[in-house]
């Protein structure tokens, strides 16, 4: 095992010198490998800060994405998301607003390196629904999720894998 542990580790090491090569700091930070696959699939430009959007159109920056993802039976989620005050409540939904479209892409549960499926969502509409969700809620801050079910109702499939 400590050999395979080796291997993998190199590989890592690997991947993140290729990484920083193109401006990419941390490579293991959470969620930006799934984003690199999403966005290598809908080619469209990375964006590495946690305070902004996921990625970006590669013909004009200021055409922002947000990506939300899971495996299969999951939901994609915004997390910690604020109900209270207003004001954060505001801020929480910008980060819905600032983008062009949201896309929840569904990975396989047994390869969760495979999209199996990608939906494109308007963001207003993703937004009813996460003022909905919170609207519900009793808590100040919390995590709103949108279910591949949802997303089949109120987006619309951008890719499909070819298995």
């Amino acid at each position: 095992m400590k050999k395979t542990y080796t291997q993998i580790i190199n590989l890592i090491i690997k991947a993140h010198r290729l990484a920083l090569s193109i401006g990419i700091p941390n490579m293991l930070q959470p969620g930006l490998i799934k984003e690199m696959i999403i966005a290598n699939q809908l080619e469209h430009g990375l964006i590495i800060s946690k305070r902004d959007s996921d990625a970006h159109s590669l013909n004009d920056s200021k055409i922002k994405y947000e990506y939300l993802s899971c495996k299969e039976g999951g939901t994609g989620q915004l997390d910690r998301m604020f109900n209270l005050p207003d004001s954060k409540r505001q801020q929480s939904l910008e980060r819905i607003r600032r983008n062009n479209k949201i896309y929840l892409a569904i990975f396989y549960e047994n390869n969760q390196m495979e999209i199996k499926i990608i939906y494109e969502i308007e963001p207003f509409v993703l937004e009813k629904e996460a003022i909905a969700q919170l609207d519900r809620s009793k808590n100040d801050i919390s995590h709103v999720g949108f279910s591949e079910n949802w997303a089949k109702r109120n987006g619309r499939v951008v890719y499909v894998a070819n298995r």
